[in-house]
Formats: C-alpha cells, structure tokens, sequence
C-alpha cells in the first residue's frame, strides 16, 4: 500500500517534472555534481530561458535547488526529493506486484 505524504499539488509537480524528458536528463546530471543553469543551457539545444524553465519546475518539485554563487545560480539535485519520489514509485511497484502475484494466484488455482 503506498502511504503518500505529498498532497494532489505536490504529487501533479512532481510526476508533471518527471515527465519531460529534458528535465529527467537535467536531474540526472545535477546528481552527479552541481551545474551552473548557463552550465546547463550550454547542454540543450534550446534557449537559456528555457532551460531555466526546466530548472523552476524541477525546483517546484523539490527535485533540484539553486544556490546563488557570486553571479552564477547553482544546481543540485536535491537528495530528499528524489527519496521521496522513489519511495512514491517504490510503493506503486509494491501494488502492482501484489495485483501480479494475485492474478497468478488466482490463474493457478483454475
């Protein structure tokens, strides 16, 4: 059973931010080590603002944070969120292998 903690608003951020591609690549990359957002925009073929876009939804999802250095906003991933969002998927995958084993159950004893 999955025991959610975030609110409809939060749940839509966060799968809303998990959805496009772009923003999956961006958290993957600032788990790795922190990026500058001209850093980042340097990476996709698309505009700065757009990138920083990408970045604000991240941040509304509580995946990623900026700090400010000097002139420069860093990103980071930001470990409690996506603990957060795996334990969420984590629990999906415990109902769904519940529902397979009880079909198999169910198959095996007809």
């Amino acid at each position: 059973m999955v025991v959610e903690t975030l609110s409809e608003n939060e749940l839509d951020r966060l799968f809303q931010a998990l959805a496009d591609s772009t923003r999956r690549d961006i958290v993957r990359r600032v788990t790795l080590g922190g990026y500058s957002v001209s850093g980042l925009a340097a990476l996709y073929a698309m505009s700065f603002a757009a990138v920083q876009k990408h970045v604000a939804v991240l941040e509304r999802a509580s995946l990623v944070t900026k700090e400010k250095h000097g002139r420069e906003q860093i990103v980071r991933g930001n470990h409690e969120g996506l603990q957060e969002a795996r334990r969420l998927l984590d629990g999906y995958e415990q109902i769904w292998r519940q529902r397979a084993d009880r079909m198999a159950d169910i198959l095996a004893e007809g």
